[in-house]
């Protein structure tokens, strides 16, 4: 059933209202075919020749983005196996260079062998090394993952520490990394700046900043802090399989009328539905052991297929 389009105020965590269109009886985006409305040429145009959008309108349409996109991935999660913090850092500083799906085929073998700090301080490197090669740069990673272990063991009993000034301490960690296991170990708000969410932030125009660190601090000044964590995964999961950084598919994406980048990829539906990844594609996702919630496939282990 659809009714009249209904305008309703509705304000954000520090009080500033935004607008939000909705219909009556209508059904939140969902499926990988139900992209919403494509900008005409027309309103394209308009844009161009538009005044600059205020910092308030850019805030009002940051937080409808973040909305939409939960809408669309109410599963967004890490992307990483692991099943205590100290699994979750280690895949972490292993997937720095490479996929999140190569790592997830990697790391069931490793912590096997090494299943807490104590046995990866102790760890012979040349065994370490042959472990996680798949991984790319795996001579630095066997330093890193060697140094960290040991830090953890001599100087937290063990323990992964759940806070940020520890966490970047610890040998091939930094802000990112430690965001990661602060948000999805220990529940404690973190942006995650990939070079996904890098993109897309930038793409959306929220900043124009490039260093990590001040996109982070930019971001942050536009969202409660309680939605940090959360907005990461949604924009994360946008970036890996709508909004590429070579092709994005616009014709298939679902907040195409709140994006000023729209058109940069390929407009026409038919065409954009087949750039989809993951499991908006019909194709596995990164993951070998994904939550239950998840709506796609599980990947395959390494060497399978």
């Amino acid at each position: 059933m659809s009714g009249k389009p209904v305008r309703v105020q509705a304000k954000g965590a520090d009080g500033v209202s935004e607008d939000k269109n909705s219909a009556v009886g209508e059904q939140p985006v969902r499926g990988r075919n139900n992209a919403a409305k494509r900008p005409t040429g027309a309103s394209s145009a308009a844009k161009r020749t538009a005044k600059p959008e205020s910092h308030l309108a850019m805030v009002r349409r940051a937080r409808r983005i973040n909305r939409e996109l939960a809408e669309v991935y109410p599963y967004a999660h890490p992307e990483l196996d692991f099943r205590n913090p100290f699994e979750l850092l280690v895949a972490t500083v292993l997937s720095a260079q490479t996929t999140d799906l190569r790592v997830n085929q990697t790391t069931p073998a490793l912590f096997a062998a090494y299943p807490t700090p104590e046995d990866m301080a102790a760890a012979v490197p040349e065994k370490l090394e042959e472990i996680i090669r798949p991984t790319g740069f795996f001579r630095a990673k066997t330093r890193s993952l060697i140094g960290l272990s040991a830090a953890l063991r001599d100087d937290f009993g063990g323990e992964v520490p759940g806070r940020l000034a520890d966490l970047v301490k610890l040998p091939g960690v930094g802000r990112k990394t430690a965001n990661v296991v602060l948000g999805n170990a220990f529940g404690v708000p973190g942006i995650t700046v990939d070079t996904h969410f890098g993109r897309l932030v930038r793409r959306w125009k929220w900043t124009e900043q490039e260093d990590p660190e001040k996109v982070e601090a930019e971001i942050a000044a536009i969202f409660p802090k309680s939605e940090w964590t959360m907005l990461s995964h949604r924009v994360v999961f946008h970036g890996r399989r709508i909004c590429h950084s070579r092709k994005p598919a616009c014709g298939a994406c679902p907040i195409a009328p709140l994006c000023p980048s729209y058109g940069e990829g390929e407009t026409d539906p038919e065409k954009a539905r087949k750039l989809l990844k993951y499991e908006m594609g019909g194709y596995p996702g990164q993951r070998l052991s994904p939550p239950p919630d998840y709506p796609g496939m599980p990947a395959p282990p390494l060497g399978a297929g």
